[in-house]
């Protein structure tokens, strides 16, 4: 026994961004003590706009949480984003939400935080995590001002900077950043039409500066920054209007910032997403340029894939090798992310290069199927997690169908494990705990039957009892008595 005592908690969490609080909701629904600590007293007050793509919306709404968060958000059509090609959204986009979300970063934060502490997580504000140590029993975090926690389990998602990433000494190999960019939100000086006509001329030769109204009165501006600084040093309004000059010849008279900040290209991905107790998730895991809106997203779809395994690990019901699949599972899908928003990247860049090879993927991207692709690459919906041998769908998360009690992502707000089962021949047997049953010959699939995981990724396709056991065992363990 550690000299602290027992854990206090399940799981700590470092970081209350939206990788975090929705990692301690997913732990909640499965009734895990989860603590979630955050260095900063207040959440983050400036409003940059954020993008929810398809993927996270699915999760929304198989949680129960989409009806709030569209209360807030604005909704577009679910195009243009591959390069910041300008392109209709394409036809064939195989999910029933085919909409991106814009929503103030603020706003996700708190909606997140507040279903974390409505199913009953605490969080500690003004908390910073300043080193871990891990044994066969838990881990003790050692917080700034001296004080110690006790707990089985430590989640790092407390971003770019992770202090429990440096500490648990991962490597986190990849790009440094070669470029900066400046991006802020500020009111301007000259007429919209003059901004309008600057920035037609501009987006002709320099994809990475803009000016985009966000709404009374206020612009978004993106501007190349000067070099690779520190970014610590928070970059003041005098730095946009240096920089538009140089760029775009005018600063617009920019003034009453809302909020500024700094962003590089650097992209990195740690070797392993957990160590023993401690794991990572979101920019404690990987960091990559924002361009394609996919940071936020990624973070979100690590946690779904994340909080029911180690629920499991900690309820005492997953098998010996489940949680090491977060690592096995996500760790090519950022890899995958990382080397699309290199290419998108290449495509932003002056050179005569890369300016050919966008002009020919725009010609391309008239075809709807490719334009259709590399849309899904953006918006998450492609991922396939190798289950090893069976249909295409096995692996794939199953879009949102009508079944007979109403909609699937309706019947998934507990986040447990769910049998759709149109040959009403299947049971669920001893795991009923764990899993629900959901027997419907009218449900809109192909296949006999499917045995869905929490994220919403089919894990068996078929109809045979005994063999749908067996997967039930590999991912929901044993059967209870």
């Amino acid at each position: 026994m550690h000299p602290l005592t027992s854990p206090a908690f399940d799981v700590v969490i470092a970081g209350c961004g939206p990788t975090g609080a929705m990692l301690a909701a997913e732990l909640r629904l499965h009734d895990v003590r989860v603590l979630v600590l955050d260095p900063e007293t207040e959440p983050v007050s400036f409003a940059r706009i954020v993008g929810l793509h398809v993927r996270s919306i699915e999760l929304m709404a198989m949680r129960g949480l989409l009806a709030r968060v569209r209360a807030h958000a604005r909704q577009r059509p679910a195009g243009g984003f591959f390069a910041a090609i300008d392109k209709p959204a394409p036809s064939g986009l195989d999910t029933a939400h085919a909409y991106l979300l814009g929503i103030p970063q603020p706003v996700i934060v708190r909606l997140l935080e507040e279903h974390a502490i409505a199913l009953g997580a605490q969080v500690r504000r003004g908390c910073a995590v300043t080193g871990l140590a891990q044994d066969d029993g838990g881990v003790t975090v050692e917080l700034a001002g001296g004080e110690q926690l006790r707990t089985r389990y430590l989640v790092g998602c407390d971003g770019s900077r992770s202090t429990v990433r440096k500490r648990l000494g991962v490597g986190f190999p990849g790009e440094p950043a070669r470029t900066e960019t400046l991006m802020g939100e500020m009111r301007v000086g000259v007429p919209p039409e003059e901004i309008a006509a600057r920035m037609a001329d501009l987006g002709r030769t320099h994809r990475s500066c803009w000016l985009r109204p966000v709404g009374d009165g206020v612009y978004s501006v993106v501007v190349p920054a000067a070099g690779v600084s520190d970014r610590a040093q928070p970059p003041v309004l005098e730095d946009f209007a240096e920089q538009l000059r140089a760029t775009v010849g005018t600063d617009f008279g920019v003034h009453s910032p809302r909020w500024l900040s700094r962003f590089g290209d650097a992209s990195r991905l740690v070797e392993r997403y957990r160590v023993g107790r401690v794991l990572l998730a979101g920019d404690a895991a990987h960091i990559h340029p924002p361009i394609g809106g996919q940071g936020l997203n990624l973070g979100v779809q690590d946690a779904v894939n994340l909080g029911w395994k180690l629920a499991a690990q900690i309820r005492g019901w997953a098998s010996a090798t489940l949680l090491d699949t977060y690592h096995a599972e996500r760790h090519p899908v950022a890899a995958a992310v990382l080397d699309i928003i290199r290419a998108q990247t290449e495509l932003s860049s002056t050179e005569p290069g890369p300016q050919a090879l966008r002009r020919l993927l725009t010609e391309l991207m008239d075809l709807d199927e490719v334009n259709c692709l590399l849309t899904e690459k953006i918006v998450g919906i492609t991922v396939r997690y190798d289950f090893g041998d069976g249909p295409d769908l096995l692996g794939r998360r199953l879009r949102d169908i009508d079944v007979r009690p109403g909609r699937l992502y309706d019947l998934m707000h507990r986040g447990r494990g769910l049998l759709l089962d149109r040959t009403e021949r299947l049971t669920v047997g001893g795991w009923s705990d764990r899993v629900d049953l959901v027997p419907d010959p009218t449900a809109a699939l192909d296949v006999p039957a499917v045995l869905l995981r929490p994220d919403g990724h089919v894990a068996w396709i078929g109809d045979d009892q005994r063999d749908l056991h067996a997967h039930l065992t590999r991912w929901f363990g044993e059967p209870a008595a």
